[in-house]
């Protein structure tokens, strides 16, 4: 039996996993009743890329759909499943002889095969003449909408596919709904990025200290996973926000990369996650840099870990995903409200958004081989126009099997808050002398990855979370703090 595994020590991936997506996909596709008979998917893999106009190679990472079918790690590659046998075949790249010399040994067809465990494997430039032989009656391709990013996923395309019949509109929609629904195989995949992310966020609070810098914190955290955990990819850019920069909601990026100077008790919100076989974690940890809360940097932390926990203890299947933001949002206003930021009725504050003033992205996400993974509004599923509710990225219902993260947070936004306070309907509930004394804070987001279980919820992260719970774990293991 064939796996994947980087480090001895690291999970071992059996490719069985991919052999039980393909599976689940075929017999989906055959729930569709237009499907044609003897139908073939072709899938087109990543390819490999270099740096602008120069010979750089780009770190390859495997484009997410062929790598939930087929766990293949190399670029280049297409995939095809005959959909009435579940009969797979990859087409490795026919690589040049001098290929050899400076990438290292050219490997056969046998190879691929034992590898990935399929059942035929053939080079690119056999595509065309394979697929004649098996006669399909069409060719089912990958066209569709990411509805995170707005753009479209990549068709397959190679030399003599005008002489098939394609019919790309029929694809998409069933292989990102399997996607939603993880498998024993996959969850246990997840559950170990969780597992090294959270012990890498640890690792960062032992040497978090004034005078740091962001960057620093990112590479320790960059360092464990790879160094621990056999995670050569994060999941995504690692945002590492001190003080005001936590209130930056995708901080990190080239315009604002993780360079500021970690100052005395100032907030870290640390956003990182670890990407295992491709498989996500999307962690956030928030915590003082000296280790200890004061008032204000509680009110918020405490009000944001109460948002996440009841919508933990709230999440089971046939609950859906609008109730348990709404949820968040009406117990961040409760504690602000008690902290004395806000003023007046709850129920009034929900209609007019005021929440999303404090909390302007959505709960969480579905998670997965992406991020931001896919499924999360199905074709026909509309998107709420209203503040916070907008920047949903799924209002399903839940279902056993979905892995998700839960990531409400509290900010001070000053774009936000001057505009609503020069709004006559929503100034009358913000307490401007109260909510300036907050000003420069940044912002609190406690996330955490769950798997939805029969009747509640998998907590797949683990990390210090009450306040009680990071100030003995800063105090007892921050080597600064310590000394």
């Amino acid at each position: 039996m064939s796996f994947y595994q980087l480090g001895d020590k690291a999970l071992k991936v059996s490719m069985q996993l991919f052999a039980l997506n393909r599976k689940n996909l075929v017999q989906r596709l055959k729930t569709v009743s237009n499907l044609p008979k003897s139908s073939i998917v072709i899938l087109e893999g990543g390819k490999s890329t270099t740096r602008h106009c120069t010979d750089h190679e780009d770190l390859f990472r495997q484009e997410s759909y062929f790598h939930w079918c087929f766990g293949v790690t190399e670029p280049d590659f297409y995939g095809a499943i005959e959909v009435d046998t579940g009969n797979s075949i990859l087409f490795a790249p026919l690589l040049p002889p001098e290929y050899a010399v400076w990438m290292g040994k050219i490997q056969p067809a046998s190879f691929f095969k034992q590898k990935y465990e399929v059942d035929e494997v053939y080079f690119t430039n056999q595509i065309s003449e394979i697929l004649k032989q098996k006669n399909p009656s069409s060719l089912l391709t990958l066209y569709g909408l990411n509805t995170d990013s707005g753009n479209y996923s990549k068709e397959a395309h190679f030399e003599g596919i005008e002489n098939f019949k394609v019919d790309n509109s029929i694809l998409h929609g069933q292989i990102s709904e399997c996607r939603v629904f993880k498998t024993d195989l996959e969850r246990e995949v997840i559950r170990y990025s969780n597992k090294i992310s959270s012990e890498a966020h640890k690792e960062v609070m032992k040497h978090v200290k004034p005078g740091a810098f962001e960057f620093q914190m990112e590479s320790i955290f960059q360092d464990y996973c790879y160094r621990f955990g056999g995670m050569r990819h994060c999941s995504y850019t690692c945002i590492c926000a001190s003080g005001d920069n936590g209130s930056v909601l995708h901080y990190g990026h080239a315009g604002a990369p993780n360079d500021k100077k970690i100052l005395e008790n100032e907030l870290c919100l640390f956003d990182m996650g670890g990407e295992y076989y491709c498989y996500a974690s999307d962690i956030t940890c928030t915590f003082p840099s000296n280790g200890k809360f004061d008032p204000k940097q509680k009110i918020i932390y405490e009000a944001t870990l109460r948002a996440n926990r009841a919508v933990l203890d709230a999440i089971r299947p046939g609950v859906k995903w609008t109730d348990m933001h709404l949820l968040a949002d009406r117990v961040i206003l409760e504690d602000l409200r008690t902290a004395g930021l806000l003023r007046g009725d709850i129920d009034e504050m929900m209609e007019h958004r005021i929440s999303s003033l404090f909390f302007p992205h959505g709960l969480g996400h579905m998670l997965g081989i992406d991020t931001h993974d896919v499924g999360g509004y199905p074709m026909g599923t509309e998107k709420s126009k209203k503040s916070g509710l907008k920047s949903l990225r799924t209002v399903r219902v839940l279902e056993k099997g979905m892995v998700l993260t839960i990531e409400p947070g509290v900010y001070f936004i000053d774009y936000l808050l001057d505009a609503a306070l020069s709004d006559p309907v929503k100034s009358k509930y913000l307490v401007k002398e109260e909510i300036d004394k907050y000003r420069g804070i940044g912002g609190v987001r406690i996330e955490d990855n769950i798997y939805v279980t029969d009747n509640g919820a998998d907590l797949l992260t683990d990390v210090p979370r009450t306040v009680n719970e990071i100030e003995e774990f800063m105090q007892n293991n921050n080597i600064y703090l310590k000394n």
